[in-house]
């Protein structure tokens, strides 16, 4: 349901492009992707656990772009994606419930043409390796200019991948085999340890997932048992290490 979504598309587009979106970075955008009032704008949907952000995200891209919405979580956003059929989706690395990596390769599934391009301030590549694993078009991180957005944006939505300059990142095929965030658990085994991590009872995780408390209980036990870990706090530590939560 779309009622946790913030949908802004009544937004002025005076409001929008403020400072830091310059001549030299419109002239590198590629031809392929200009977009003139007469056409239909692409459609964009943004995940954010940061309500500033949001908001700074949306006056940025109004000009070009139909902002469809703005989630606050990884769950809220695979909702949110799968009825409103975005055009190009912009998600943070760590956001509640259902961190960007898993959210994305999630995306895949309900918004397939939906081209993805994480936001974040994790500029280590072992993030940016994970991302594209996870099925991203583009990757920009949070200290950049704000142009560097919009060129991001231009080029993932004229067929062409993005990656803020100065940050590694190897496009082989093989360099994408190793993963970042628990690649030796299954899909709903890094669901449990994410909403475990967060410090939510085995009840309202078993609620949020839609399983029975027995359940995540078996699911928790599994994946302590296959990382090697003893206490919460030890699995607390895990998922910060590996992006699943902020630092603490």
């Amino acid at each position: 349901m779309l009622n946790e979504i913030e949908v802004f598309v009544n937004v002025r587009a005076s409001d929008a492009f403020g400072a830091g979106v310059n001549e030299d970075a419109s002239s590198q955008a590629e031809v392929g992707a200009d977009i003139s009032p007469s056409r239909a704008r692409p459609r964009v949907l943004l995940a954010d656990d940061h309500t500033l952000v949001r908001e700074g995200l949306m006056r940025l891209l109004a000009a070009e772009l139909e902002i469809v919405g703005a989630v606050a979580d990884g769950r809220a956003l695979v909702t949110a994606a799968e009825q409103c059929q975005p055009d190009v989706v912009l998600v943070d690395v760590t956001m509640p419930l259902l961190n960007g990596f898993d959210a994305a390769r999630q995306l895949q599934r309900v918004c397939p043409r939906g081209r993805i391009i994480f936001v974040t301030v994790h500029a280590e590549p072992d993030y940016v390796q994970e991302a594209f694993r996870a099925g991203a078009h583009g990757y920009v991180v949070k200290t950049a200019a704000s142009s560097e957005l919009v060129l991001a944006v231009r080029r993932v939505l004229a067929g062409g991948t993005f990656v803020s300059p100065g940050l590694v990142y190897d496009p082989r095929p093989g360099a994408l085999e190793e993963g970042l965030a628990g690649g030796e658990l299954s899909t709903r085994q890094r669901e449990v340890l994410q909403l475990v991590a967060e410090g939510r009872p085995a009840r309202e995780i078993g609620d949020i997932l839609g399983i029975s408390r027995k359940t995540v209980e078996f699911h928790k036990a599994r994946l302590m048992r296959v990382l090697g870990l003893r206490t919460v706090a030890e699995l607390t530590r895990y998922a910060v290490e590996h992006g699943l939560l902020p630092g603490r």
